[in-house]
Order: C-alpha cells, then sequence, then structure tokens
C-alpha cells in the first residue's frame, strides 16, 4: 500500500510516500517559507537530493509544486495518479468531534472547515491539501489524523477552563491540545530508550508552532496549547500566554478591532513581533551580529519553556527526562543550551560537547552522571500518519 502523507503546517508542508506496512520511505521532502519569494522546496528519493528556491506564496501553490515533482517524469516516483492508494493528512483540530483516525468524506471536511476558526493558521491549508489531494489522486483513500487526538488522556483538571460550565457543555470549550502526533510519536520512541514503561517526560516540540506535553505513562497528561493553538509557549508568529484582558485593553483603549486584535497575536506577534524575523535561524544569526532585540526574544523564548518544565516536573511530581523535537528542537544547540542551563535542581545537566554534534537519530546530550536524561529525537509524524492510516484500513 502507497501511502503518500501530506503534513501541512503554518509555513510549511511535509510530504513523505512511503510504502506500509514496511514502513519503506520511496520519496520525502520539505516545502519551508511558504509565503515568501525565496520559499525553499526539497525533495529527496533513492539518496538524491533536490533543491530549490522559488517563489511560493501560498499552500496551494506548494501542494500543486509536490505533485509536479512526484508525476514528474525524470526525477517523479510514480507514472501514474492511481498508484496511490492512501492520502493521510494531518488535521490540527478536531474539536469535540474526532478522537481518532477517519476516513474523510464530505461531512468529515465541512467539520474540518468548521473549526477552521480554531485553527486558522492550520485548518484552512489542512483541508485545502485534502481538496488538491481528491483532485489529482481522486481514486486514492483520503484520511485524517487529528492533531488534537493524542491529548484525550488529558484528565479533566487540565483540559477544563475555570469558567461557566455551560460553556464546556454548551459549547465544546476546553483545552484540546495539539502536535499530538508528533508528541506521541517522539514520546514512543523515548519510552523505548529509556526502557522505563511508566516514565515521567516532558516533550517539547519547537518549530514555526511550539508546544509542550507532560506524558505520564505515555499518556498526555498536560499540555501547553489549548482550545486553540495560539496560548503557552512563544511561538514564530504567536504570542503564546498573554493576559486577556489585554485584547479588551486593545479594543477599547487603543482602538483595535476584534479582527486586529486576532490578526495581531496570531500572525504578528511572537518572535515575529519581537524581532521582525520569523525563523530562528535568522533571528539567532542577528543575535550573533550584537541585534538586541533578537538577543531578548531568545532569552524570552528559553524563559517560558523553562516555566513550563517547572511547572510539569511539579504535576507529574518527578522527571525521568525531557526531550527535544521537530525543526528548533532537532537542529538549534542554542535554544537547547538555554532551555537547560541553571536547571540543576531539577537533575538535568547538560553535556556542552554533546549538545553540539550533529547526527541523525535519537541522541542523549546531557552528561552521564545527570539523573534527568536529555534526549533529541526526531519527529516523524509522516510515518505516525502512515501507520495510523493503514492500521485504519486493516
Amino acid at each position: 500500500m502507497k501511502v503518500l502523507v501530506l503534513n501541512s503546517g503554518s509555513s510549511s508542508i511535509k510530504f513523505q510516500l512511503i510504502e506500509m506496512p514496511n514502513a519503506q520511505v520511496i520519496v520525502s521532502g520539505l516545502v519551508e517559507r511558504i509565503g515568501s519569494k525565496d520559499a525553499i522546496l526539497s525533495y529527496r528519493v533513492e539518496g538524491k537530493n533536490t533543491s530549490e528556491t522559488i517563489e511560493i506564496l501560498s499552500h496551494r501553490a506548494g501542494l500543486e509544486k509536490i505533485a509536479n515533482y512526484l508525476l514528474d517524469a525524470e526525477i517523479g516516483v510514480i507514472k501514474d495518479a492511481d498508484e496511490i492508494d492512501v492520502v493521510g493528512h494531518r488535521v490540527v483540530h478536531g474539536g469535540d468531534a474526532f478522537s481518532k483516525t477517519t476516513l474523510i468524506d464530505a461531512k468529515v471536511k465541512d467539520k474540518i472547515n468548521t473549526f477552521s476558526n480554531l485553527a486558522p493558521l492550520h485548518n484552512p491549508h489542512n483541508l485545502q491539501g485534502i481538496e488538491i489531494a481528491e483532485q489529482v489522486f481522486p481514486n486514492a483513500r483520503q484520511i485524517a489524523v487529528f492533531d488534537t487526538a493524542f491529548h484525550q488522556t488529558m484528565p479533566v483538571k487540565a483540559r477544563k477552563y475555570a469558567i461557566p460550565n455551560a460553556l464546556q457543555s454548551d459549547h465544546g470549550i476546553q483545552a484540546y491540545g495539539f502536535h499530538g502526533t508528533s508528541h506521541k510519536y517522539v514520546s514512543e520512541k523515548a519510552m523505548e530508550y529509556l526502557q522505563i514503561d511508566d516514565a515521567k517526560i516532558i516533550s517539547i516540540h519547537l518549530g514555526n508552532g511550539c508546544s509542550i506535553t507532560a506524558v505520564q505513562n505515555g499518556k498526555s497528561v498536560d499540555h501547553s496549547l489549548g482550545f486553540t493553538p495560539s496560548n503557552g509557549l512563544i511561538m514564530g508568529s504567536r504570542s503564546g500566554d498573554i493576559d486577556h484582558s489585554l485584547i479588551f485593553y486593545l479594543v477599547n483603549e487603543v482602538g483595535y478591532s476584534l479582527e486586529e486584535v486576532n490578526n495581531l497575536l496570531i500572525k504578528e506577534s511572537g518572535m515575529f513581533g519581537l524581532t521582525g524575523y520569523s525563523d530562528l535561524r535568522d533571528i539567532e544569526g542577528e543575535a550573533e551580529k550584537g541585534n538586541t532585540a533578537c538577543k531578548l526574544a531568545l532569552q524570552m523564548n528559553a524563559y517560558r519553556i523553562k516555566k513550563y518544565i517547572g511547572a510539569y516536573a511539579a504535576i507529574m511530581n518527578g522527571l525521568d527526562a525531557i526531550l527535544f523535537t521537530a525543526g528548533i528542537g532537532e537542529n538549534s544547540d542554542l535554544i537547547r543550551a538555554m532551555v537547560c542551563s541553571d536547571m540543576q535542581f531539577l537533575g538535568m545537566f547538560l553535556d556542552v560537547a554533546k549538545n553540539k554534534q550533529k547526527f541523525k537519530g535519537i541522541r542523549e546530550i546531557n552528561t552521564a552522571t545527570s539523573p534527568v536524561k536529555i534526549l533529541v529525537i526526531p519527529t516523524n509524524e509522516e510515518l505516525e500518519i502512515a501507520k495510523q492510516s493503514y492500521q485504519l484500513l486493516n
């Protein structure tokens, strides 16, 4: 069974064509910096890498480019669209309607669209990916894997807000959690590595979108993102945690409209609002040059993560390991070092030399005597989506 996995993020599209059930990756790639004139499309097949910097102003354009690559006479891996049996889609917000992997039909698409206002940077792109895949691969079965599913195990005390009960019972307002596909994959890898079934793990997913999860006995017990993927950690363009009264102040005193405030907090804040850059590589480069705004933004980013680590270690009454994953978590030794500094009281001791090493696979970057393991685990949401899609059909 050939499963094409599409993982549309807020500014990127990751994709893999995977032969199941043996999990053989036929082709993989990434479109990043979507919305810019210097977007990057990387395409890997049979050990050969192809990369080009081109203008990709929308997710639709990126998805169409991926389809063209797959069908290309020279570098493509399929001759006909019917060779694709399944297209597995990452869908960020499933609300209270979806708690497991689902075969997509018109009703499912309508529901995904309904939740677009709760995940405006993601669900519209996820739905667009589904619609384009239906056109390009009309005979393939389309399957949705929801980011919110892994966090269904959060206890009521963690997911319920201190607002009138009817808002949860009548309108489904509660914390749902996100990046669940990634947190599930890497936490399971960490448990295999640690060989501790009841391990207490903090999973830190750092990309353009960022989140942190407390995982105990393999289950999500608390998570930084809530009703929408906008609170918690500082992200590429999202503010993360703020005082909600700020919204009313901006409207009533500063003169913003509600739409402008929403756009401000989701698209113009976070690292972009602090520095003018949303890509951490640019921010780190500017900080090295002495840019004080970029230096402060990096400090704020790490500070916020450290606060959540302390909180989650407290609610689990202990900690066996923390793990870093996703684009920033896997590649930024600077952010990892800043997060792990001065954390000895929690039993975290970073090995500076190991932290700077770059190699694939799970790696341990703590000192030999560190009570808490510090792990870097490459996420593979695409493989997890392929597995869940295959399991649904078999």
